[in-house]
């Protein structure tokens, strides 16, 4: 796995993305198809973690003031209410809407700066769609989604899930919107590698045994990053979380309302609550849902979430064991030793995985096992799909799990979602490791948090120390003081956004509410729960949040 974690999925800060599509591992890469959409409580979800922890890179914003520990960073002040003359051209934009591909929704594209500390110095295109309040009922006005990430296309989240799959109450009173943030998807996208190259990334060993594999390692990291920087070298250096949260301002302003109201998952609960702190005046209703914990730096983020895999880990195998069809033995103390075997095995000898002569090896497989942590509901392929691999030699399924969190392709080319999650997360912290001796001296702790995957999400977690553009971000806290109330979602057993940072972040936020969902699986709105899902639709259309430290199940 590689990526930072955050996203939805399963890689560190920096390594691999939590899972941003917003779309359950494996599934095809903009979710269900259209007219098709997920049961309510099968929503899809941010995903990708372990790698690059969905980006939960905390940016220095400005008007920061950073005292003397790394992790004491407060925002000392929003940015002005009042708009810069440089920035009013950009505010005055009205969106010119046009009938999508996909048919039910309005595409538009407005401009933002490139750089807003130099707003004439070029531009970056936004990509923005929309679905109109189908009604009855008073227009509330417009409701932006984010499926998380970073690198996540919340376009796509919108035309697939959330623009038909949203509760009638809020899809008949809100216009739905989603804009894909700078990097991301429509909106320049960042490339990096073609297909065959991240073929190679992908499969290297990210639990190196010897002097030679943490070369190779350390080698695909300085790759990945070279083709960045070549194929993306423009808008690179622009893809902070920061900075799309300034683009959200200028949709909002577009959009013809005075107060943003949202609904972020996983990494998109940063961009929020990152929006919040710039523009504490101009919140409306805010839902962060498997929040992140902008104040720590990025090693202890990427130790949280290992040990928030371990965690889900330890709910599979419990369920897992007492099925005939687990092939990880019969006690969920055998699991992770009989996991962490076959893993080793697979580092020895790969095995086929499908035609063409691809194989499945240690880390495609770690990857593939990861991704099935973001959801329950993936229990069961996760089951069939290691039974396959390890009694029948046939890794094609693992191997299916893997393509999915990493957005491949049949024709063997990859989405854009893992070149933006890097780009955002290296961007928005300081590499949580500047060399491999570092790593070497983590993996105690790293292993500590999960004896299952520690030491390849602390490999993993190395990749920004070779990122080619400096980090303008810092680990802070979030207080957006004068905001309007902001409901704050935690799941309990969430394994790529540990429950705890719900409650950091809802405790920052002055105006922060917790909502608790005591259950498994990555973020709760929309996951069956029909106590989490009416407190939240409620806010939504009235406006009224629950009592602090409401509990669901």
């Amino acid at each position: 796995m590689r990526t930072s974690i955050i996203r939805r999925g399963p890689h560190p800060v920096g390594a691999h993305p939590l899972s941003p599509s917003g779309r359950a591992p494996g599934s095809p890469p903009r979710g269900p198809s259209p007219g098709r959409p997920p049961a309510r409580g099968r929503r899809p979800r941010g995903r990708r973690a372990a790698g690059a922890l969905l980006a939960v890179a905390a940016l220095l914003l400005p008007g920061c003031a950073v005292s003397g520990s790394t992790t004491e960073v407060s925002l000392a002040g929003a940015l002005p209410s009042r708009t810069p003359e440089a920035l009013a051209p950009y505010y005055a934009q009205e969106p010119r809407w046009r009938e999508c591909a996909t048919a039910g929704f309005q595409c538009a594209t407005l401009r933002a700066p490139l750089d807003y500390g130099r707003p004439g110095s070029g531009d970056v295109k936004l990509a923005v769609a929309r679905k109109k309040a189908t009604g009855p009922g008073r227009r509330l006005g417009s409701l932006l989604v984010n499926p998380g990430g970073p690198g996540g296309s919340a376009i796509g989240y919108l035309q697939s899930y959330a623009g038909v799959g949203y509760p009638d109450e809020v899809r008949a009173r809100y216009d739905l919107v989603a804009v894909d943030p700078r990097g991301v998807a429509r909106s320049e996208a960042v490339r990096c590698l073609d297909g065959a190259r991240m073929d190679a990334y992908t499969r290297t060993d990210v639990t190196p045994d010897e002097q030679r594999e943490r070369q190779a390692l350390v080698a695909s990291f300085k790759e990945f990053g070279k083709g960045c920087a070549s194929r993306s070298e423009r808008v690179l250096p622009h893809v902070s979380t920061v900075e799309a949260a300034r683009d959200m301002d200028l949709v909002r302003a577009a959009l013809g309302d005075r107060r943003l109201t949202f609904v972020g998952a996983s990494y998109g609960t940063f961009l929020g609550a990152t929006y919040a702190g710039l523009f504490p005046a101009r919140v409306g209703r805010l839902v962060l849902d498997g929040a992140l914990d902008p104040s720590l730096p990025a090693r202890r983020m990427n130790t949280d979430q290992t040990a928030g895999f371990e965690a889900a880990f330890a709910s599979f195998a419990k369920d897992c064991v007492r099925r005939s069809s687990c092939p990880l033995g019969r006690s969920a103390a055998q699991a992770g030793p009989r996991l962490k075997e076959f893993f080793r095995a697979l580092d020895r000898a790969p095995v086929p995985a499908a035609k063409g002569g691809r194989e499945l090896g240690e880390a495609l497989a770690r990857t593939g096992v990861i991704a099935a942590m973001y959801d329950e509901g993936t229990w069961p392929r996760l089951r069939s799909a290691l039974t396959a691999a390890m009694d029948e030699r046939d890794g094609s399924r693992l191997l299916a799990l893997s393509d999915g969190y990493y957005e491949r392709g049949a024709d063997g080319e990859y989405g854009n979602l893992m070149f933006a999650n890097a780009a955002v997360n290296c961007l928005d912290l300081p590499a949580a490791f500047t060399s491999p001796d570092e790593v070497e001296v983590a993996l105690p702790d790293f292993e500590a948090a999960s004896p299952v995957f520690g030491e390849g999400l602390a490999w993993s977690a190395l990749n920004c120390a070779y990122w080619p553009v400096p980090a303008t971000g810092a680990p802070r806290r979030i207080e957006a003081r004068g905001a309007a109330p902001i409901l704050v979602v935690g799941t309990t057993r969430d394994p790529a956004t540990p429950y705890r940072w719900s409650e950091a972040l809802a405790d920052q936020l002055a105006s922060g509410v917790l909502l608790t969902y005591d259950g498994d699986g990555h973020t709760a709105y929309g996951r069956g729960s029909t106590c989490v899902d009416s407190v939240i639709d409620r806010y939504l259309l009235t406006g009224t949040p629950p009592a602090d430290g409401k509990r669901c199940s």
